[in-house]
């Protein structure tokens, strides 16, 4: 099976820009999940073995269900260490970019990536990527950030040599990005890969474990209070959505990654196409974290770009809102009747 991406140029072109650098940052997007950090620890292993030294820093905190990955104690988040990693990024050869579109993902790391000397090199496969790159690996077609590292890696000639190191962060990128397998999952060549990851040893259940069955007693409570008390329907029941205010999220002790996947779940409910999620950030007044998951053909990424300030694929998109919780869940309602005819 062609698991290929890469032209023989745009691969020569990979190398030698591989090869010249001395020093080698890896960076992510604010907030990271499964597939940021997952996709960042697997290409610095492949990075490893082309003799490099890769620092993976990331813009903030991730979630307590990432930290059994090997090789996270490695991970330098920037909201702690700014002005080391500002250092780092400074005096990089090459900035990797991972599963990210556009440098405003960042964070406040964005301020450091435009001054740096670096060449960016950009390895995505979101929408939209920006274009002020040494190099764009984009591919919007496949399942995640680490189906692209695998199959780089696999490209270079790099596979064989690897081993759980890489391939269980890998497994686990895919894996979240696709919902364990149940959305933007239908080509041959992911199960491919899949078992081409199996066969480095990877415990493919105890990933899932690891993942999705690992939450605190507070989150179980809080997913059961967003269920019961929380969950609005509209459009005859083709769309859901609920509000999480910060006095909710206090309530049970919020964690980060304790809402993690939760916007998924009115999906079950038959009939619902559209599961929209707002939540009031627990630090900053007035700014509310959208997240959009769609079924079939429903274009939960233009609902996000027409009224959330985001975007993404058609079935999973994120976006933001500036403005209080009650202005949220009108919007909220105006994008759900807007796009009512499409449900």
């Amino acid at each position: 099976m062609q698991i290929d991406l890469l032209s023989q140029q745009e691969l020569q072109q990979l190398r030698e820009v591989i090869v010249a650098a001395d020093s080698i940052v890896i960076c992510c997007h604010v907030s990271p999940d499964g597939d940021a950090i997952g996709s960042t620890l697997a290409w610095a292993e492949a990075l490893k073995k082309m003799g490099k030294n890769p620092r993976i820093i990331v813009p903030d905190m991730f979630p307590d269900f990432l930290r059994w990955m090997p090789g996270v104690e490695t991970i330098m988040r920037y909201d702690k260490h700014s002005d080391e990693a500002d250092a780092l990024i400074a005096d990089a050869d090459v900035v990797f970019c991972l599963d990210f579109n556009e440098l405003s993902r960042t964070d406040n790391m964005q301020k450091a990536l435009e001054a740096t000397h670096a060449k960016l090199v950009l390895i995505d496969h979101h929408l939209n990527p920006m274009k002020t790159t040494a190099m764009t690996i984009s591919f919007t077609s496949v399942c995640s950030t680490c189906e692209i590292v695998f199959r780089l890696a696999w490209q270079l000639g790099l596979f064989e040599s690897l081993d759980r190191k890489f391939a269980d962060p890998c497994y686990c990128g895919m894996m979240t990005d696709t919902g364990g397998f149940t959305f933007a999952s239908t080509r041959p060549e992911i199960f491919y890969i899949i078992c081409l990851l199996l066969s480095k040893g990877i415990d493919k259940d105890k990933i899932y474990r690891n993942v999705f069955h690992t939450f605190s007693e507070d989150r179980l409570r809080l997913q059961g209070y967003i269920l019961y008390e929380k969950l609005e329907m509209a459009a005859d029941g083709k769309a859901a959505f609920f509000p999480l205010t910060r006095a909710d999220l206090e309530r049970f002790h919020y964690m980060k990654g304790d809402t993690e996947g939760v916007v998924n779940m009115p999906l079950q409910i038959k009939g619902v196409r559209l599961s929209i999620s707002l939540r009031e950030d627990t630090e900053r007044d007035n700014y509310i974290l959208v997240s959009l998951r769609s079924v079939d053909d429903f274009p939960a990424n233009e609902v996000a770009r027409d009224f959330f300030n985001g975007g993404g694929h058609k079935n999973a998109s994120g976006g933001k809102l500036f403005c209080s919780m009650n202005e949220a869940i009108e919007i909220t309602r105006k994008a759900i009747k807007a796009y009512e005819d499409k449900l």
